[in-house]
């Protein structure tokens, strides 16, 4: 038999985790994610300082980002294929796409030029 918990047990877990990147930095980088456990790639985009929280409390195993999040000055100019936020000890990244596209975090434009404005329009972790 498999082992069990409750939706509170599964969203404690999951925001003990996401603490790790309270005042974290995410990264949006062109290309595909090479895995957490891999050295980053891809053309730096923007840089963003993530808030403390950074992420709402966990409900129903999911947590979404505590605030609306945006960088005013894009650290350079192309097309937004994944993100990076590096915290204390861990990795966490995924797809990017436009509002919309069904990426793991998605933008207002995906399209970055330099020194442009970029916003998170919504993230979301989720734990099974």
């Amino acid at each position: 038999m498999a082992i069990t918990y409750t939706n509170a047990l599964r969203d404690l877990a999951l925001d003990a985790a996401l603490a790790d990147f309270n005042g974290g930095t995410l990264t949006i980088r062109t290309g595909t994610p090479p895995g957490a456990a891999n050295p980053a790639t891809g053309t730096v985009l923007a840089t963003i300082v993530l808030p403390n929280p950074a992420f709402n409390p966990a409900a129903n195993g999911s947590a979404s980002l505590s605030a609306s999040v945006s960088d005013t000055a894009a650290d350079a100019t192309g097309t937004a294929g994944h993100f990076r936020i590096v915290g204390a000890t861990g990795v966490l990244e995924g797809t990017v796409t436009a509002t919309g596209g069904g990426g793991d975090m998605t933008l207002d434009n995906v399209n970055i030029q330099l020194g442009g404005n970029v916003t998170i329009t919504g993230m979301t972790v989720s734990m099974g």
